[in-house]
Formats: C-alpha cells, structure tokens, sequence
C-alpha cells in the first residue's frame, strides 16, 4: 500500500472538511449496510475496471443499489473489453486491495492511468462516502470538495448517468 496519510494531507492542503467514521472492515456492500448508516448520504461502490488493451483503467463509483451492465457501458465508451481489473493491477496502479477501491485512491495514480466516473445520481448527492485507503474507515466529503479533490489529482471525472440496473 502506499502512503496512507497521502489523502489526508491533500484534503488539509485542499482545506477540505471531512467527517471520519471508524468500523470493522467491510469488502463488500452487504458488509457495509450492516454498519450504522452514515447521516445524509448515499450507500455507493468503486469499481475499477480494465479498458481492453488500451493499458488503461476506469475508476467507477456507482449507487451500492445498482448493478452496472459492463457491455452497454463498453458500448457507450467504445471499449470493446471491458472488465474487472485484478487485485495485482488495483494494487500497482492505485495502491489498493479489494474492498478498499475509493475515489480518493487517485492520488496514487501518477502514471495517469485512470479514468474516474461518476454516476449521475451519486454526483447530485450532497456528500460522497469514500474509504481513505483502507477498508476500516469512511470519510464523509462534500461532493463540491471531492470534485476540488479529484481535481488537484489531475483526475477531473466525468459524471454521466451510468448504464445499470437495480439488483
């Protein structure tokens, strides 16, 4: 893993207010709607996918309660394969392991290797969960500050109705 403190420090420098919640760890979204619900905000995933060939990657972050339909997204994208990504590439390109995939992740993308989507829905919300790094703990962000965030990374995502389905 890289540096964990490397969110925090950017949200300082950024001057963006967080609210932290501590928990038992969570791999999945079943796993977290099992914790005590996060005060005005929208239970959301990360997904990161493999674009094909192309050497590239997409970030996504999507309601917890939709289940994304990867070939009508390739389609929309024009990526003839798209696909998850393995644990080994989550951790060379954005220095994770699965069930701690977050937006803020991006600040380890120095190859600029990723592309961050937003689901329309989760992007009209108030405030976005992301985990910093790790899977034991929420942040609660402001969405105006998270896009600030994504921004200063270089990541600057494209928030677009996502092609899925209610599971």
């Amino acid at each position: 893993m890289k540096d964990p403190q490397a969110p925090y420090q950017l949200l300082e420098t950024e001057g963006i207010r967080y609210q932290r919640f501590d928990h038992p760890a969570v791999y999945t979204c079943a796993e977290a709607s099992m914790l005590a619900p996060i005060p005005d905000s929208l239970a959301s995933k990360n997904l990161f996918l493999k674009a094909g060939k192309t050497g590239r990657y997409l970030l996504l972050c999507l309601p917890a309660s939709a289940r994304l339909d990867l070939k009508a997204l390739g389609e929309i994208l024009a990526i003839k394969s798209l696909g998850f990504a393995s644990a080994e590439r989550l951790l060379a390109t954005l220095g994770l392991t699965p069930g701690a995939v977050s937006l803020l992740a991006v600040i380890n993308d120095s190859a600029g290797l990723v592309d961050v989507i937003i689901d329309k829905t989760v992007a009209q919300q108030d405030t976005i969960l992301c985990h910093p790094l790790v899977n034991t703990s929420t942040l609660a962000i402001n969405t105006g500050d998270l896009l600030r965030f994504l921004d200063s990374c270089d990541h600057t995502p494209r928030v677009m109705s996502l092609p899925c389905m209610p599971i």
